[in-house]
């Protein structure tokens, strides 16, 4: 399948991105500076489609790099006769900042990865004539500066492109995912048939951060930030609800529970989700109402299932009026007018991010340890050039650290690096050496870099375009007055090669696990979290329980493929477990069920710890059911609240550990109830 050829947008992009970086590299050269050609290549660096995006990075880039100048010139006039300590110095520095970056998911963390790496650029070749780090500081500084600056003003110019329209048009992909999961669930009933929606749809909620974290540059959408930060909670809680909903659903058909009436208003829900103008949400809420009025005193396990169904289906209409009126918003942007309604359903989970600090300190930690040896390498051998091949190490290792599998793409970036030292090497010693002027200079550079500013808006190829541009600016070398020399050029680039090359063999050598080993670990943390509820963890831990739950969903998402067959997660299934734990928990000593349920509590909380001590999926004894419908049995005939929620918990975890159990016997019919709302900390 061949790529589609370049939109006029992506012309128009890219003549934007190409008339500032030339007019970079004129005002780089008519100031004199010593390296201009940084100011161009910094152009492509934070080039980007979107205006909001455009300068975030570039102040990003401007901090990243001021913070990294001033840690060369911290470092080297005192560490530069210990050329071992130094190298610790520089090595220690990069991976601690890209530590820092790893844990910063929004736009900001460029700042942080930035400041590591742009001290071995800075600092190293600098260790000849220490004298000179302040002055290639400020110069590195102030072309950088001078670079995103042009990149900024061009693109905020000359037909800026916001990001509000950008997230609306995103956003619309996502609704139309959730409404397809959500098809799958009130269509079929069958939750697993939508499995794959629903993992891309937490994979993609989780990603909306970053289009958030632009927005606030982009004085078109200001007011955008606040709709898409509601919209993305709302998106959130579409998991779980709809997990539960497609479950509670499963379990009323097997029961037999299908009152007449049910089937026609899934459908209508259904139609309602897909095309808003066909149904009245107040019209779906009342007849779900009297569905909950008719099964109400039933007698059987079919009434408590459905009436969760009906219960959770309410959710999911006041849910699903809160998304379009956010997404209307977003569309509208600054246009918006008149008061904002309130939103329908305010019981959104508290965000709380999940963090592996192990695999995080051990990416950063690796960084660290191939720049070191990178570094004692090149003191050992002597070469004049090789602090290229400890810079592009850094570089290289910094950049795909985050990535599970980071090979491919220092491969691939090892791989264009030699393609722009070949393109340079013949602007330099066959193109170059003809031009008089700087309009000439203009006309030659055209050709290729109009054709790399094409391809930096479209993700497949926004990392070979941006290498490409970016090291065929930087190796190309403009200066002031032409000079070259062959050897030299060789030498130089020939050591940036050995630092991809170094990077790549030390990444295959400490990191041959992949995703699978991160995906294990989101489960075991999981499983963790669910053994500390049932053994009685704090409720501030509680609280931030199904944040992490959630994101750990959308962490899993894209690693799901690297597990072995049998091994793929229910995470919204034990999402939805932890939530009626920290429910049983809350109302345990108020009802006559509580011997019953604290028994279950440990019990649960066993199962999970040897789980997350074993790494393993161990099914639940048979016991534990025991348990459960004990536990069941005395909370059917207690007729206070507290009973009613300590059935409803007990019906959902029943549902999550024994989801093909027969339905238990109940002593007496129980009066109908309304399972709460998830609401376990307001966002």
């Amino acid at each position: 399948m061949t790529a589609a050829l370049p939109t006029w947008r992506d012309w128009l992009f890219s003549a934007k991105a190409f008339a500032a970086s030339m007019l970079a590299l004129y005002v780089a050269l008519a100031a004199g500076l010593p390296r201009p050609y940084w100011a161009m290549a910094a152009v492509y660096v934070v080039a980007n489609p979107l205006s909001g995006a455009t300068r975030s990075k570039a102040l990003y880039r401007a901090l990243g790099t001021f913070i990294g100048a001033a840690g060369a010139v911290l470092l080297v006039p005192p560490l530069v006769n210990a050329p071992e300590l130094l190298s610790l110095a520089v090595a220690l520095w990069t991976g601690g900042f890209l530590f820092v970056s790893l844990l910063d998911r929004t736009p900001r963390s460029y700042v942080f990865m930035l400041a590591g790496y742009s001290l071995p650029l800075i600092a190293l070749p600098a260790v000849g004539d220490p004298g000179s780090v302040f002055d290639l500081a400020v110069a590195r500084s102030l072309e950088i500066t001078l670079g995103i600056v042009c990149a900024s003003v061009v693109n905020s110019v000359i037909l800026p492109t916001a990001v509000g329209p950008t997230l609306a048009n995103q956003v619309d992909k996502w609704r139309n995912g959730a409404a397809e999961w959500t098809a799958g669930i009130l269509g079929s009933g069958d939750p697993a048939a939508a499995a794959e929606g629903r993992l891309r749809l937490a994979a993609d909620v989780r990603g909306l951060e970053l289009l958030i974290g632009q927005i606030a540059y982009d004085p078109a959408a200001r007011r955008t930030a606040r709709h898409a930060r509601e919209l993305q909670a709302r998106l959130a809680m579409l998991l779980p609800i709809l997990s539960s909903l497609g479950d509670r659903i499963g379990a009323a058909r097997a029961a037999g529970a299908d009152p007449q009436g049910f089937d026609a208003l899934r459908a209508d829900v259904l139609r309602w989700i897909e095309d808003p103008a066909v149904a009245d949400p107040d019209g779906l809420r009342r007849r779900i109402a009297a569905l909950e009025e008719e099964v109400e005193g039933q007698a059987d396990w079919g009434a408590l299932v459905l009436a969760g169904a009906l219960a959770r289906m309410r959710d999911l209409v006041d849910l699903w009026q809160d998304i379009e009126a956010a997404q209307r918003r977003i569309v509208l942007g600054e246009r918006a007018q008149g008061r904002e309604p309130a939103p329908r359903f305010r019981n959104v989970f508290a965000r709380a991010p999940h963090y592996d600090f192990g695999l995080l300190a051990f990416s950063a930690g690796s960084v660290v340890l191939a720049t070191l040896l990178a570094s004692f390498v090149w003191i050992e051998s002597g070469w004049v050039e090789g602090s290229g091949c400890v810079i592009m190490t850094a570089v290289g290792a910094s950049f795909f650290a985050a990535l599970d599998d980071p090979v491919p793409q220092i491969k691939a970036f090892t791989i264009w690096m030699g393609i722009s030292i070949a393109v340079s090497g013949f602007y330099i010693f066959a193109v170059l050496p003809q031009v008089h002027g700087f309009e000439m200079l203009v006309a030659v550079f055209a050709v290729p870099f109009l054709l790399f500013g094409t391809l930096v808006g479209r993700p497949q190829f926004t990392l070979i375009a941006m290498l490409l541009a970016v090291n065929t600016a930087s190796f190309v070398g403009v200066q002031e007055t032409y000079s070259a020399d062959f050897a030299s050029f060789l030498n130089g680039n020939l050591a940036s090669v050995a630092g991809g090359l170094f990077g790549l063999a030390w990444t295959m050598a400490t990191r041959p696990f992949g995703a699978a080993l991160a995906a294990r670990r989101l489960l075991r943390a999981s499983w963790r979290d669910v053994a500390s509820i049932a053994r009685g963890g704090s409720l501030p831990a509680d609280g931030r329980f199904a944040g992490r739950m959630l994101d750990r969903s959308g962490q899993l998402a894209p690693r799901l493929a690297a597990l072995p067959d049998g091994e793929a997660p229910d995470a919204l299934g034990e999402l939805r477990l932890g939530l009626n734990l920290i429910e049983l928990k809350r109302v345990r000593r108020d009802g006559r069920a509580a011997p019953a349920v604290g028994e279950l509590l440990a019990a649960v909380g066993d199962l999970f710890t040897e789980r997350a001590r074993t790494g393993r999926r161990i099914e639940a004894p048979e016991r534990i059911r025991v348990t459960i419908d004990a536990a069941l049995s005395e909370a059917a005939v207690d007729r206070s609240d507290a009973g009613r929620a300590t059935l409803n918990a007990l019906v959902g975890i029943r549902r999550a550990l024994f989801p093909a159990a027969r339905p238990p016997t109940l002593p007496r019919p129980v009066e109908a109830f309304e399972p709460p709302a998830y609401s376990i900390a307001a966002e």
